[in-house]
């Protein structure tokens, strides 16, 4: 079966509703996904810098060393003090 929609063309208002307008911050460490088994939850995030890198409990970041990973974002721990990264809202 084909489409009415010229292949790669997005309809916008199927584009509008996938996308959220300044979501992810520059310059700062964001969560974009989470994925994995509830045991064993990996996390992929997008670094000041523009890359992408998938990360587990253990790593250390610049903002922190990765404590826990669930279905609600990710556990920082630096210096003492806790923080959870969130996936953008949408």
């Amino acid at each position: 079966m084909t489409s009415r929609t010229e292949a790669g063309k997005t309809p916008e208002r199927v584009a509008k509703m996938a996308t959220t307008d300044h979501a992810l911050a520059r310059g700062k460490t964001d969560l974009i996904g989470l994925f994995g088994p509830q045991n064993n939850m990996s996390a992929l995030i997008r670094t000041p810098r523009g890359a992408i890198r998938r990360v587990e409990i253990g790593e250390t970041l610049s903002i922190g060393r990765i404590v826990a990973i669930d279905d609600k974002g990710l556990i920082l721990s630096k210096n003492g003090h806790n923080r959870r990264l969130t996936l953008p809202a949408g």
